[in-house]
């Protein structure tokens, strides 16, 4: 089977570059070894943090309001909600990551942002104890929520009615690039195009070789108030935030909203590779310990909780455009636990790429060949 573009993985990013370049009239096949909007690698969880202000890298502004942009569009035409935009506080010292950074990304992108000191951040989110006297907070009013399997989805059905063939439950078992294409194997049929984009998350190593990547197991988990009847903790009250602690620990997390509970987590939760179940336990119970002395408010003993894959690369950028080596493959990848929120902006970038069009925004962060082929 002969397309112009092969996508391989349709998650978070897979999904995203399958509806934009059939949104240009590519033939494209997207190639999924699980179900579309699965439970299985990174793409899941119910909600995400959506943020404009991003901490991780003054360049990803542009990146988030892309993204921003082409969901609202997107559910606006479907019905659907996919990025609520009750705004999140990054929290903490005034030198501390959350509050330097989200300052920096918004001075670089223009964003409007507002600066809370420590007796309005007091006064506004109650929830928080154990400050430090010198904490503050950034307040980002254009970020929020999104919604990863529904997102997942929507680009998926997207790509479809603009003509993309999708084959879901099926594996790949291998891509290799020839004199004039790449061909992708998998158990049922080989596909054929001058370009593939593989975004194959946790997989992606394993299909690329050679790529710094490293694949880890960490935990999502959910609570309830302590007081059931209490609205403290609703996502209007209690909205998305990153907060540094004063003793070194960063949360992150967001209110219930619909029918999803309060979710919190550990901005730094780490796992071998693999991630045992022991491992997971333990790290659930610090999670609940530091929730019993932040937040109070909250019932520590989660609700439930349950694994996402995270892929690392060495600085904790995406790895998004063509190999070195072979720039016939495109490759997305290595969103280091913040990545689903940039999933649209990330699939226009690589359809430019694949199309060799201009990108709408720097991409020198992202690029690859950052890392020397087989580098660590």
């Amino acid at each position: 089977m002969r397309k112009d573009v092969i996508v391989v993985g349709l998650g978070a990013f897979g999904s995203a570059a399958l509806w934009r370049l059939a949104h240009r009239g590519a033939d494209v096949a997207g190639v999924e070894r699980h179900g579309i909007g699965h439970g299985l690698g990174s793409s899941h969880g119910a909600t995400r943090l959506f943020r404009i202000a991003c901490l991780e890298h003054p360049g990803l502004a542009p990146v988030a309001l892309k993204s921003l942009g082409l969901w609202t569009e997107l559910g606006e035409r479907t019905g659907e909600v996919l990025v609520r935009q009750t705004g999140c506080l990054s929290t903490g010292a005034p030198d501390s990551a959350p509050v330097s950074g989200a300052l920096a990304a918004a001075g670089a992108a223009g964003v409007p942002v507002t600066e809370l000191d420590h007796e309005g951040l007091v006064a506004r989110q109650p929830q928080y104890a154990g400050l430090a006297p010198g904490d503050i907070a950034v307040w980002d009013p254009g970020a929020g929520i999104c919604y990863p399997e529904r997102n997942v989805r929507a680009q998926t059905v997207a790509a479809r009615r603009l003509g993309a063939d999708v084959h879901a439950h099926t594996p790949v078992l291998g891509i290799e690039s020839g004199r004039d294409s790449v061909t992708v194997y998998t158990p049922t049929m080989e596909l054929r195009a001058p370009q593939v984009v593989v975004a194959a998350g946790a997989w992606l190593g394993e299909l690329v070789p050679g790529l710094p990547l490293s694949p880890r197991r960490t935990p999502m988990s959910w609570f309830r108030p302590g007081d059931p009847g209490s609205d403290d903790f609703a996502l209007e009250r209690f909205p998305a935030f990153i907060w540094r602690r004063p003793g070194g620990e960063a949360l992150w997390g967001h209110g219930s909203d619909e029918d999803y509970g309060v979710k919190i987590g550990l901005a730094e939760a780490d796992t071998a590779p693999g991630g045992s179940e022991d491992a997971m336990d333990g790290l659930v119970e610090r999670l609940s310990a530091v929730v019993a002395e932040a937040l109070p408010g909250l019932d520590p003993r989660p609700v439930r909780s349950g694994p996402c894959l995270i892929t690392d690369s060495p600085d904790g950028q995406f790895l998004v455009g063509r190999l070195p080596d072979d720039p016939r493959v495109v490759v997305a990848g290595g969103g280091s636990g913040h990545g689903f929120k940039h999933a649209p902006g990330i699939g226009e970038l690589l359809a430019q790429t694949v199309a060799d069009e201009r990108a709408y925004c720097a991409t020198d962060f992202l690029d690859p060949r950052r890392f020397p082929v087989g580098g660590s």
